[in-house]
């Protein structure tokens, strides 16, 4: 059963006067030196939902959300499904021209946005539009003395009601809405977070993935409030130094990071740093696969496995995914109970077990389509399965094991290549830390593999390429070793955390 399953407004669900008497006095937001409770975070969102009314925000109109993780992101989005509004969280690390396009797209009528972000806001952007500015260095507070806001008219929304559009990063072509549903976030609470997370109102969660993001919104905002738990936000960039220093200093209990971000703290270690995680219970990895070494050496060094996971802003958060009973490294898991998957062929037949095929999902929180793009909603989803672009295989045991993704794999004298697994065999040699392969062709235009490697410092001498490919070529079959390995300082990453290799490509 859901939290408040006859609630078909998110308001509600996490705000209700009955759930608010029962756990008003627990701290909700940890937000850099101060704490605010539950029922100090509702009176934010009856005031913010009182604004968006004053603003003429009606019913099913679109509200700007260009906000750091802070009380007034959380606030702001709940007193959008209040009122019926659908909110729209921007990236705040999109360019003018990205904000411009979703601004558009998504025909906002008001803009709430932080006010040193004011410049990625284009004349274009804000036009017949209106503004509130949130100043960064003089936020207000949750228990500020201010005129107190009655509780908000709950809108009559339905469970399939629009509730909130994600719009894609970007990073590959144009921005593309997601549009979710009001039951879609109590969804993957009763799914992933009731079965795998197993929250509990004592939890303190840190998320190093921003709130824009579908990740980050069930980490940071879905999964703590509905468990009564504290999350910690913060406005600073999740560099590995500063998320060490949260961690040791805000001693969270669960904590969600990403592959590269797992990897430069196992680095940490290997340069003979000591870490105090003594707080921390579990740790969840997603938006790229888990490499099996950052796995296995995080494991040795802080005793904890890393769930590692598969979710997409179609389906809003993680459908596959190792639990604390049985984390295996190189794997994504088994499918998070209320979820299907299967795997298809390029002819849409199901493929055996250990066969490689096309991952389809469904499930209850599923996208609904995307903003204005019919003919890409009718090619995704099909008969309420979502592809999602990956390529996986499947074990007897139900394992799923990802290979990439569709279009990153690559064919060489006639057989597949998958990135991620060459890619596993790099990294597993001492000197690697982070490797990523792309298609190529030879002097004779023949397809080949060609492979990006960082290393460490101290293993950049002379000779240092050819010893990785002789590594390679002891390890992998003949048209998997790559024909070229170049030494950088850095592999291009989204604002996620995901390898762009499509920047690593020839042109």
């Amino acid at each position: 059963m859901s939290l408040q399953s006859t609630n078909s407004n998110l308001y509600l669900y996490f705000l209700s006067d009955g759930r608010i008497a029962r756990i008003g006095q627990n701290t909700a937001i940890e937000f850099r030196d101060r704490s605010f409770t539950y029922e100090e975070l509702r009176g934010h969102a009856d005031h913010w939902a009182a604004e968006l009314r004053n603003h003429a925000v009606l019913t099913g109109d679109r509200v700007l959300l260009f906000l750091y993780d802070s009380p007034e992101f959380i606030a702001c989005f709940l007193a959008c499904a209040a009122i019926g509004a659908i909110a729209v969280p921007v990236n705040t690390f999109l360019s003018a021209d990205d904000v411009e396009l979703i601004a558009r797209d998504s025909d906002a009528r008001l803009i709430i946005a932080e006010s040193e972000l004011s410049d990625k806001l284009t004349a274009e952007a804000v036009r017949g539009r209106t503004r509130i500015n949130i100043d960064s260095d003089n936020r207000p507070c949750l228990s500020e003395d201010r005129e107190t806001a009655p509780s908000p008219a709950i809108a009559g929304t339905e469970e399939t009601s629009p509730a909130f559009i994600l719009y894609t990063s970007g990073s590959t072509g144009r921005p593309k809405g997601v549009l979710h549903r009001q039951q879609d976030i109590p969804a993957t609470v009763d799914t992933y977070a009731r079965t795998v997370l197993r929250l509990s109102d004592t939890d303190r969660i840190y998320s190093a993935s921003r709130m824009f993001f579908a990740y980050g919104l069930g980490n940071s905002l879905s999964f703590p409030l509905a468990a009564g738990a504290t999350t910690i936000l913060h406005t600073e960039r999740a560099t590995p130094d500063f998320v060490v220093s949260l961690i040791q200093k805000r001693r969270p209990t669960v904590f969600f990071g990403v592959p590269a971000l797992y990897g430069a703290l196992v680095k940490r270690y290997a340069d003979g740093e000591r870490l105090d995680l003594g707080g921390l219970r579990l740790c969840c990895s997603a938006g790229e696969a888990l490499p099996g070494r950052i796995f296995e050496d995080w494991k040795r060094e802080t005793r904890l496995s890393i769930l590692d996971g598969i979710g997409s802003t179609e389906m809003l958060h993680i459908f596959i995914s190792n639990d604390a009973t049985g984390s295996r490294p190189d794997c994504t898991g088994t499918v998070v109970n209320g979820y299907e998957a299967r795997l298809l062929d390029d002819e849409g037949h199901e493929v055996d077990a250990g066969q490689v095929g096309n991952l389809w999902v469904r499930g209850p929180s599923a996208t609904a389509g995307y903003w204005n793009m019919p003919d890409l909603t009718a090619a995704v989803i099909r008969d309420g399965w979502v592809k999602t672009g990956d390529l996986y295989r499947r074990d007897d045991d139900g394992y799923y094991y990802q290979l990439g993704r569709s279009d990153d794999c690559f064919k060489v004298k006639g057989l597949w290549v998958s990135p991620l697994e060459v890619e596993s065999v790099l990294l597993s040699h001492e000197s690697v830390i982070e490797a990523a392969v792309v298609p190529d062709f030879d002097s004779s235009g023949l397809a080949t593999a060609h492979a990006f490697v960082v290393i460490r410092e101290e293993r950049t001498g002379e000779g240092a390429a050819e010893a990785l490919l002789s590594y390679a070529a002891a390890r992998l079959p003949g048209h998997k070793v790559p024909s070229r390995i170049d030494l950088v300082e850095a592999l291009p990453r989204t604002a996620t955390g995901k390898v762009q290799r499509f920047k690593l490509k020839p042109q």
